[in-house]
This record gives structure tokens, C-alpha cells and sequence, in this order.
């Protein structure tokens, strides 16, 4: 009876042992985005909260190593070398350019991706079903909804003839996918797209003098690292010559932009958190196929619409998800 129960002491404590092993694992976890820490931390946010939510604190369990671009793409390469060499257990990339950076770095450490536009075609999946690489995640349809956004300006500006195009050359999405299809579409529409070039956040004021010069029918901003780290600016600097101006991501709406057409960042860092989770329990992203946002939001911001002296046809309004006052 004692060595049954001294064994069965040492099976316990075997367990216990085993248990809190398990809990004291340290998972280590690098974050690249192209954009800026200020704009990104509500997105970082949502991400740790919901892997807070699944079992993982930063700072105990779950330690993460953070690089930001701020905007300045050609730097994610040497980036994503600096969270690698680190060995962590798995890599977080924001947007196209971050994934494809640390895509191109290792096809060994699993990759969790949120804002990516169509991952097939850029090469970081095999196919959205089976990605069949070391990454899976969230794309974000860019190329389509981006495209959507340019037929409700056509509704919303039904006179327009004259679209200037903001636009971030060194965004591989934007340049292979994005711009080809909003040219097509712009031409079937009856739409003139006019490309403007923006690499550094020093070309922007640069870039409204010449809109200033042009005065094209409005102004449609791509949204990519760039542009989404300098939201403010780049909004305050289109109302400020009166330019009216849509966007691709909600944030420049409620900074006061004009209008706005996109899926929701925030859902998709919280969904993030979910592939990150089954990847740590062991699960292969090649097998775990790459989500895409089903819902999106129109922004209309009333308050700047009054200030530039525009009004919104009532079906736009009609169809609007959210509106500004």
C-alpha cells in the first residue's frame, strides 16, 4: 500500500510538473510592419488582447519583439533579418510588404499575415485553400475593394472625369495588382487615373503642390504603410486646399477625410490572433488556409463634406455603414 501510494504520489507530481512546464513555456514571437509604432499600436492592441483572451500575456508567456518601417518600405528587408536572427517561434506581419519581406527571409519560421493583397498572386501561398508555405493569415482583397471604392466615387462624383491616384512606388502590391486594375476599371468607367508617386514622407508636400497645380476632379489615396502612417497629414493637407479626396481605410475618414470604402483592421488583428494560436499548439500554416474579410465599411464624413461645399447623392448616403457628423 505505501509503494502503491508513493507511486501514485510521483505519477501526481510527474503531472504537475508536466502542467507547469507547459504553462511557463515561453513563446517568442516577432511583429514587422511597414508602418509606424503611433498608428499601429491600436492594431498591436487588439492582436495582444485577443491572444491575452487565448491563453498568452506578453511579457510572461508570450514575448514579442517589435520593428516598425514608419512608411519607409526599403527598409522591412533589413527588418525582418533583425527578427530572425532573433529565432523566434513565429513571425506577425501587418501588410503586403512586411509579409513579403519576411516571406523572402525564411520559409522555415511560420508567418502569420494580416492586410495582404492577394498573397497568391505576390507568391507568399500556393493557394488561398492549401497555402502549402510556412505562411497563412488575412488577405484583404486590396485589389478588389480598392476597385469597389472607385465605382462608388463614380456614384458618389458622378461629373468626375479627372482622378489623381496617390501612390507609393515602392508598394510591390500597388504596382503589380492595384494600379492595373484601378486603371482598367477607371477606363471602363470613364474615369482618367493620374498617377502620383509619393516613396518618403518628405515627397508628400511636394505631391499636394502639384495637386494643388492640377486641381484634378479628386483625389484617390491608396491605402498602404505610407499613406496609413502619415493619415493625419495627408488629410489635413488635402482640406486644407479644399481637394476633395477618398480613401481606402477608415482611419482617414475619422481624421476628417471625405470619404472612405475598407474592411476593418482591427478584425483582422483579432482574427490574426487565432492562426498565431493554432500555430504555437503546433498546427502547420500550410495546411490552414487564408482568410478574406467579408464585410465592408463606406465612411462618410458629413462635417468636411459641408466644408468643401459637396453633397452626397441620397443613395450614397443610403448605402453608408457609418456617418460623420
Amino acid at each position: 500500500m505505501t509503494s502503491r501510494r508513493a507511486v501514485l504520489i510521483g505519477a501526481a507530481s510527474l503531472a504537475m510538473a508536466s502542467r507547469a512546464g507547459t504553462q511557463q513555456r515561453i513563446n517568442r514571437m516577432g511583429y514587422l510592419s511597414g508602418g509606424a509604432a503611433t498608428t499601429a499600436a491600436a492594431y498591436s492592441a487588439a492582436l495582444l488582447g485577443r491572444l491575452e483572451e487565448l491563453g498568452y500575456r506578453a511579457g510572461h508567456n508570450l514575448m514579442v519583439e517589435r520593428r516598425f518601417a514608419d512608411g519607409q518600405l526599403d527598409r522591412l528587408p533589413k527588418l525582418a533579418a533583425e527578427l530572425i536572427a532573433l529565432k523566434p517561434d513565429i513571425l506577425f506581419a501587418a501588410g503586403s510588404q512586411a509579409t513579403l519581406a519576411v516571406s523572402k527571409a525564411t520559409r522555415t519560421i511560420p508567418v502569420v499575415f494580416v492586410a495582404v493583397t492577394d498573397p497568391v498572386g505576390l507568391g507568399i501561398v500556393k493557394s488561398l485553400g492549401q497555402p502549402g508555405t510556412n505562411a497563412t493569415g488575412l488577405s484583404n482583397q486590396a485589389n478588389e475593394f480598392q476597385t469597389k471604392l472607385l465605382q462608388l466615387v463614380k456614384e458618389a462624383f458622378p461629373t468626375a472625369a479627372d482622378v489623381a491616384v496617390l501612390h507609393n512606388p515602392l508598394n510591390t502590391a500597388e504596382v503589380r495588382l492595384i494600379l492595373p486594375q484601378l486603371k482598367q476599371a477607371g477606363a471602363t468607367l470613364g474615369l482618367s487615373l493620374r498617377v502620383i508617386e509619393v516613396k518618403t514622407p518628405g515627397e508628400l508636400v511636394p505631391a499636394f503642390d502639384l495637386l494643388k497645380a492640377k486641381r484634378p476632379d479628386l483625389l484617390y489615396v491608396l491605402g498602404n504603410p505610407l499613406t496609413f502612417a502619415e493619415h493625419r497629414h495627408i488629410v489635413a493637407l488635402a482640406n486644407a486646399q479644399r481637394q476633395a479626396a477618398v480613401y481606402a481605410l477608415p482611419e482617414f475618414a475619422e481624421a476628417g477625410g471625405l470619404m472612405s470604402y475598407s474592411f476593418s483592421l482591427i478584425e483582422q488583428h483579432r482574427a490574426a490572433a487565432g492562426f498565431i494560436d493554432k500555430v504555437l499548439r503546433g498546427a502547420d500554416p500550410a495546411v490552414l488556409p487564408v482568410e478574406q474579410p467579408t464585410r465592408f465599411e463606406l465612411v462618410l464624413n458629413l462635417k468636411t463634406a459641408r466644408a468643401q461645399g459637396i453633397s452626397f447623392p441620397s443613395p450614397v448616403l443610403l448605402r453608408a455603414d457609418r456617418v460623420i457628423e
